[in-house]
Order: C-alpha cells, then structure tokens, then sequence
C-alpha cells in the first residue's frame, strides 16, 4: 500500500459505498448550519482523490486554511462519518443495536426511570442471549445490579427473582472469563507459529509443549456449559497447535470441529459470516494438505452455496474475507485434482479482481496470492508472467513471508529462469539462494536438493539431463513423504516437474 493512502479519513472515504456517501450528505445536511459544513467541501474533495494529495486539499479548501486548521478538519469529519455510518447499521448489526438500548437505558436512569430502564434492560438481554453476545449480556446485568443496588424497584417481590439475576451474575463472569482466556490461548499459540514456525525436532518439539502447557487457562473450576464463543476459539487454538506439529490431520480434525460448530448453531454463519468463512477456508487448506478431493469438494460447494445466497447482504469488511478466503480456496482446489489450466485462468481473474481489495489486505496475504498466481503460470509453461507474479513477492517491500515460502517462491523463480534458459541470471540468483541457505538451517531436504538439482544442471549438456532426472526422481520420492516435505511439494511439486522431464526424455 502506497504511504499516500494511508491516511485513516481517506481510507475510510474510499471504504464508502454508494448509499452510505449518500446518506452522509444529508445527515450532515439535516444536522449541521452553513458555518458547519466546510468539512462537507473536504468530503468531496477527498473523495474525488485517486491519491491523498494534502497539498491540493489546502489549495482548494476555501478561505485560508492551515495544516493546524485542516488536522481539526479532518477530526471533525472523520467523527461525523462514525456517527452517520453507525447511524446505518443500527438495524444491520447486533453488537450495536444492542449498545444503542443499552444508551436509551441509561437516559432512562438519568431522568430517574429506573422501572422503565429496568424493563428496557430486560428486553435487551434477551436479545444478547440469542445472538451469543455474551459480554454485552454481562454488561446489561451488571446495570441491573446497579440499578437494583441503588433504588427501590420492589424487585423482591417476585419470588427469588435477585436470586436468579446474582446467579446468572455469576454464571455469566465466569463464561465471560473463560471466554476470554480461550480468546488469549489462540492468540498465544497463533502468536507461537508466527514466531516459531514448526517444531519437527525433538528440542522443538519439547518447547512447544512446555509453551502449551504455560498457555492452559485456569478454567477447570467451577465449569459451566461452553458457549459458542469458547468452543470457537478453543477449536482454533488445538488446530494451531497440531498444525505446528505438523500433525496435519490432528489439524483436520480440530477444523472439522469448528466448522460443525456452525451446524449445531445454525443462525451463526449469517451472524457471525466472517468467522464461518474462516472456519470453512482453514477445513479445506487441512483437506487441501491432506489430499482430501471429496471433501474438500463439498465444503467448497457449501462455501459457494453460502455466498451466493447471502454475499450481497455483507457489509465491505465481509465482502473483503470472503474474497480472499473464496479465492484461495478455488486455486487450492485447481492445485489439489492437478487442474492447472484452470488454476491459471483463475489467477488472471483473481489478479484483476485484487486492485479492487489491494489496500485492505495484508501484505503476507498478498504475497501468497502472487506465489501461487506464479505456480499457475508455471504449471502452464508461462515462464516469464510467472517470473512477472513472483516480483512482488521476492523484489518489492519487506520480506515477511514465512521462511518457507519465502524459499519455495526464491526456487519457483530458479525454476523459470531455467525453463526459459535465462542462465545468466540464474547462475546469479543460485548464488543468493546459497547465502540464503547458510543463514536458514531449517530448510528442508527436498529445498536444499532442489537448490543442488538446478545448480548441477547449469553444468550438464542438454542431451545429459535425462538420465540426471531419472537419478534424482528416485532420490526426491525417498524423502517425500516425511511431513514437512510435504508441505513442501504442495506448494512447490518439483516431484512432479521431474517426473514430466523424465517423460519428455522418455
């Protein structure tokens, strides 16, 4: 992303669709004196931008205006946009039509209608419990105890009607508690692989386990039923955990389990899309990872199913992750039944389609889509826009792609200067992979043979090569199958680049 764009007023403008700039305009119309509309010019004015330029807003912004004057500018409009957009989706999100009566109960105690908030309070919470907005339920209770505490309310006269509010009072602390340290755990041991990678030796190993057991929760005591939230984040984070391990179907299993959670709670995938979708993406990578073809066919037709009944209802942020986790997986699938041609034509859809989602996405994300954009193209002999999809990936910005796909995506490239016998440049780059090599000990077998396969072939005569891939082919497929060159050959199947050599030679 451009530093231009990321200024927060005008990536929120440039989030704005049609009818939210619409109804931004007269509510500010409705609301505001003529004295008060000059950010309404900046509105406009920032919208018309393709590039946030803060030159030309002070040029054209009327009257003598400041940076000092435009920085209290922009505060102001950005506070106005918030309002008017939590205007709009009032009716479209619970968490905040819930705040909202929980606002009007609290006027309503203000002006000393204590009967009337409680009463208020009372509708709400049931409409907290519903949509599994536990926190919130907590908050609406503990403005009943407030209220109860201070005012006479004859409360006490329905039958044990404090004792069923204390108790759920302590029912909902401790599953709002647990909650939470469920939430921590999965971030933790997401945190762990991001920080760590893999444990595949016994030191590793040792370490993640004992990082694990210092992540556990105290939650043992006193348990109540799990919510829905708990359960969630408590699924994700022995998914991690078994993913670290390399324990690809432990991974799958755990996966599966969040996914059935949407089944047994059947309104959360319209209330909750994003997290579905994410349950959903994580099944198929496991069933991808796993050579899984059937299944990962009927979780991704239920994907297909769900969006295309219910995708014109999400909001931008939901429309965003179900771009990038539909995407994948359509490529995963291309690359899992071997349908290249097809993978490739994705990946020229999928590329286009990013400009619209460029500036929302996380670099990592991105570089991943241009990995495997490149694979498509690899595995349709389109060497040089394969080498074309990698330069995001290897020559632009900060390398934060993960060890491994940083040395899969540096092989890919030597792959395409082969195939398109630009040798100079590939004797150049086996050099820098080399260096690379010294300085990440935890390459694979099969990268670091992959590396010496290139190097040797730079010497052989083009007559030569075919027995040196019958050789090699043999020596690959004795280590293929250990799990982390597994997770190699998914994302880079040299394997099957060898085997097409041996049969042209053939």
């Amino acid at each position: 992303m451009s530093n231009k764009n990321k200024d927060p007023l005008f990536r929120l403008i440039k989030s704005l669709n049609k009818p939210e700039k619409r109804h931004f305009r007269l509510y500010a119309n409705r609301t505001m004196g003529d004295q008060e509309r000059k950010f309404l010019v900046l509105f406009d004015l920032l919208d018309k931008q393709e590039v946030y330029n803060e030159a030309l807003l002070l040029e054209k912004l009327p009257g003598k205006t400041s940076k000092s004057k435009l920085a209290n500018l922009k505060r102001h409009l950005f506070k106005q946009l918030l309002t008017s957009l939590r205007l709009t989706s009032i009716n479209k999100q619970i968490d905040i039509e819930i705040r909202e009566q929980l606002d009007f109960a609290r006027i309503l105690y203000n002006k000393g209608l204590y009967m009337e908030s409680l009463r208020l309070l009372e509708r709400v919470k049931s409409l907290a419990i519903e949509h599994h907005q536990d926190i919130l339920h907590l908050e609406i209770i503990e403005f009943q105890k407030l209220i109860e505490s201070r005012h006479i309310t004859r409360s006490r006269l329905v039958e044990k009607k404090m004792d069923r509010l204390l108790e759920e009072s302590t029912i909902r602390s401790r599953i709002t508690q647990t909650a939470s340290e469920m939430v921590n755990l999965n971030i933790q041991i997401h945190g762990y692989y991001i920080d760590h990678s893999f444990a595949y030796t016994p030191e590793q190993l040792m370490a993640l386990n004992k990082a694990w057991r210092d992540m556990q929760p105290d939650h043992q005591r006193n348990r109540f039923s799990d919510t829905f939230f708990e359960k969630t984040n408590r699924y994700q984070s022995y998914m991690w955990y078994r993913y670290i391990q390399l324990d690809f179907q432990g991974a799958l299993t755990h996966a599966q389990e969040w996914v059935t959670l949407f089944q047994v709670y059947e309104t959360m995938p319209l209330k909750d899309p994003d997290l579905y979708l994410r349950s959903l993406y994580y099944l198929l990578v496991f069933f991808f990872l796993t050579d899984n073809v059937a299944d990962y066919q009927r979780y991704l037709t239920e994907m297909n199913a769900f969006l295309a009944a219910h995708e014109e209802m999400f909001n931008p942020n939901s429309q965003h992750v179900s771009f990038i986790y539909h995407s994948l997986s359509l490529l995963n699938f291309s690359f899992l039944t071997k349908d290249y041609p097809l993978a490739y034509r994705q990946a020229k859809v999928i590329a286009n389609q990013l400009t619209e989602h460029h500036d929302l996405i996380d670099d990592n994300r991105l570089q991943l889509f241009y990995y495997k954009f490149a694979a498509a193209a690899f595995a349709q002999q389109a060497y040089e826009q394969a080498l074309a999809y990698l330069h995001p990936v290897l020559y632009q910005g900060e390398k934060i792609l993960a060890k491994d796909m940083d040395s899969n995506a540096r092989l890919l490239e030597l792959l395409c200067l082969y195939e398109s016998k630009a040798f100079d440049r590939m004797s150049y780059r086996l050099i820098s992979f080399g260096r690379m090599m010294v300085k990440n000990p935890e390459m694979t077998i099969l990268q670091r043979k992959t590396h010496k396969i290139l190097r040797l072939l730079l010497q052989l005569l083009p007559h030569s090569t075919a027995n040196f891939f019958s050789q090699q082919l043999a020596d690959f497929k004795l280590h293929q199958h250990a799990p982390r060159e597994q997770l190699f050959l998914k994302y880079l199947n040299v394997v099957e680049w060898m085997e097409g050599k041996v049969g042209k030679k053939g």
